[in-house]
């Protein structure tokens, strides 16, 4: 009976891999999950209800066959379920590592509602795909048939990779502009090894290199080649370049040396992290060791910088938010995992000013939350008078991403863009303004998650073999 190995949530608990103590992660960059084996991935994979209308599923954006592959695990069926799992997911080894799973499936799940602990999703997805791999079910891309049509994709990050390798399925010639000397985008520069480590991406990348997709690194579209180009080489384009504009503090003294962007501070690491020479680590212009470090932000790059800053031996760090613990919007797992590690969270507080050219202090402002914003959050007041100083040598800022203003960069016109910079793009097609011009990701979005990122290339793809498919649109153009 295909159920039986089912509904063991009743009498079994959920359990998470074990986790590596916080003394040994803070004094390296691995992952801080172990992996589980074979007998506990399918049990744990057992205690899915196999709901009728499964949330988890509803509630993923790729919308996963979550309880299909959790059933295949749960019967030993693996390389099935890793089928099943690949078949919605271009990188479900990546999503199962830092998909934010108690805002998304697991957060959804019925049998947590019903007190039972949710079925841990995101550690069964990445114990399915590091087992294909390990197992060498994982393939390059080899389509049936070459085709004569080519698309260029600006962007070697989750949206370009994911568009990338169902165009390669289909047998389109694809070529991947990025303006770094590796691909992944934020995976490889952004996100910090503990959370995913870097061969689990670079592994990808070769995947997709041997597959056939063609790269072109170290590109930076506007100055080594100019958007027209692109067009003029391709019959179609996609923009997924992502958002790195750092948002500012405003705050007097915020331009003091010491103080510097959260995405310059997370791509130096990962890049000592590759063994790369950083001149700004071994200056410690953007190297925590020693230092008493501040953070300023609530979110998941927020949460980057103080586990990495921990891991670099800062002397002490806190964390600067103007909300809550609640209102924060960065994973409370994450917040959790910071804590651990040593990690001050100064809730409810915002700079004021900065002190000393080489910055020495943070004034804070206490702050309160008053009535809900235009966004239904609660929004902060300050405290008038409750300020205080906290001593700094780094203060890091982790305030969220814009996008740059692509059209100018690029000198493109007729690019639509929305009036806070994001590319104005059909949100089924992701057609731009542009014939034959697509967008996707948080280019399109605002800053979001990987996952999305994901979701929005492989819809792009689709429509962009749709607009290949018609015969008359090339040679009108």
């Amino acid at each position: 009976m295909a159920h039986q190995q089912m509904l063991k949530f009743v009498n079994l608990e959920k359990e998470m891999p074990e986790k590596r103590a916080p003394s040994l992660r803070r004094a390296d960059f691995d992952e801080i999950y172990g992996e589980y084996d074979d007998d506990t991935a399918a049990e744990q994979a057992g205690r899915c209800s196999q709901c009728g209308v499964p949330y988890c599923q509803t509630h993923c954006p790729l919308h996963n066959n979550i309880p299909d592959w959790l059933m295949l695990t749960a019967e030993g069926r693996l390389e099935e379920a890793y089928e099943v799992s690949q078949a919605t997911n271009t990188f479900p080894e990546i999503c199962g590592r830092i998909c934010p799973q108690d805002r998304l499936c697991e957060g959804n799940c019925v049998i947590e509602k019903a007190g039972h602990g949710t079925v841990t999703i995101g550690q069964v997805e990445k114990y399915i795909t590091d087992t294909a791999w390990e197992r060498g079910w994982v393939k390059p891309i080899a389509p049936d048939a070459e085709r004569g049509e080519s698309v260029g994709i600006i962007g070697a990050g989750p949206g370009g990779l994911a568009a990338a390798d169902m165009l390669r399925r289909a047998g389109v010639q694809v070529t991947v502009y990025d303006r770094y000397d590796r691909g992944g985008g934020l995976m490889t520069y952004g996100i910090p090894g503990f959370k995913l480590e870097k061969d689990v991406v670079m592994r990808r990348m070769d995947q997709l290199e041997q597959g056939g997709v063609e790269f072109v690194m170290n590109c930076n579209v506007g100055d080594d080649i100019s958007f027209d180009a692109i067009r003029g080489k391709h019959d179609a384009v996609l923009i997924a370049t992502g958002v790195y504009k750092s948002r500012e503090l405003e705050a007097p003294g915020s331009g003091a040396e010491g103080i510097v962007r959260a995405i310059d501070y997370l791509t130096a690491s990962n890049r000592v992290g590759f063994g790369d020479e950083v001149p700004e680590f071994e200056s410690g212009e953007l190297n925590a060791a020693g230092k008493r470090v501040v953070v300023v932000g609530g979110g998941d790059t927020a949460m980057d910088c103080v586990r990495t800053a921990v891991r670099q031996g800062a002397e002490s760090v806190k964390c600067l938010y103007r909300r809550d613990r609640e209102n924060m919007p960065g994973s409370q797992r994450e917040v959790a995992n910071a804590e651990e590690e040593g990690v001050e969270f100064v809730w409810l507080s915002a700079p004021r000013a900065f002190a000393g050219d080489s910055v020495e202090s943070v004034k804070v402002q206490q702050m309160r939350l008053g009535r809900p914003d235009a966004t239904g959050r609660r929004a902060p007041e300050v405290i008038e008078g409750a300020d205080y100083t906290e001593q700094a040598d780094l203060v890091i800022k982790a305030l969220g991403f814009e996008p740059e203003d692509l059209p100018a960069l690029w000198g493109v016109e007729g690019l639509e863009v929305a009036r806070w910079g994001t590319i104005l793009a059909d949100f089924r097609t992701h057609a731009t303004s542009l014939p034959g011009v697509y967008a996707a990701g948080d280019i399109v979005r605002g800053a979001s998650l990987v996952v999305w990122a994901i979701r929005d290339g492989r819809e792009a793809a689709e429509a962009i073999l749709d607009y290949l498919a018609q015969p008359a649109q090339i040679a009108a153009e």
